[in-house]
């Protein structure tokens, strides 16, 4: 049995990759700031944890209640309250990369431990399309018009973190997800991809094998060349 923790786990992506994974037979703990909203993961078939990425105390007593683990999905991220360079100031962008990066340290050190263990250890960080330069210069592409700043350097920060975490970390496999344009709340529902079809590459990668790979950045049409 796959155990896995999911971070963001209570709407949209995250819940999507909560279901996805209980049909594929993981065994799911579904991290969320208000364990309140937490019905819909629960009905699904996953142990609810409390789990702020910004708080470490809150991390801490999360992993304490998970025996083993195999496949930690950093899902958590937020979009933030700047989208241009006149609404920009450093405690705008300080907050998204406190929750889209940091908070991806803090969780994925406070998991290794328990990864260490496992024979086949997985980390999925959910990152995006809007932090890939090649993307956000390409006319016509979804990311191109994308004005802001905060959110697209913390992706663009999350993929050089999985990098980073795959070369430091050789037995894992550790991989960077591209949901694509999904319709969620994220983005008031105008995605034009289903939440299924968003988190096609985030599943994928969590269900890959020790040949599988890692240091890479996949959307659900497979690997995207840095």
């Amino acid at each position: 049995m796959t155990t896995t923790l999911i971070t963001g786990a209570n709407r949209s992506l995250g819940l999507e990759t909560v279901r996805r994974l209980i049909d594929a037979g993981h065994t799911v703990y579904a991290g969320m700031r208000d364990t309140a909203g937490g019905d819909d993961a629960r009905a699904l078939g996953a142990h609810v944890v409390q789990l702020d990425v910004t708080e470490q105390d809150s991390i801490d007593r999360a992993i304490a209640t998970i025996p083993e683990l195999d496949v930690l999905v950093n899902n958590a991220g937020i979009l933030g309250t700047s989208f241009g360079v006149d609404d920009l100031d450093a405690a705008a962008i300080s907050a998204v990369l406190d929750t889209n990066v940091t908070g991806v340290v803090r969780v994925t050190q406070a998991a290794l431990p328990l990864l260490r263990e496992s024979a086949n250890p997985v980390i999925v960080n959910v990152a995006s399309g809007v932090g890939f330069p090649r993307w956000l210069t390409t006319p016509g592409r979804d990311e191109y018009p994308v004005p802001a700043v905060p959110y697209a350097a913390s992706k663009a920060a999350l993929i050089a973190l999985t990098v980073q975490y795959a070369k430091n970390l050789p037995g894992f496999r550790v991989n960077a997800s591209d949901p694509g344009y999904t319709a969620t709340e994220f983005n008031g529902f105008g995605g034009h991809q289903t939440v299924t079809e968003g988190t096609d590459a985030t599943v994928a990668l969590a269900s890959i094998g020790p040949d599988g790979p890692t240091g890479q950045f996949h959307d659900r049409d497979g690997v995207i060349a840095y």
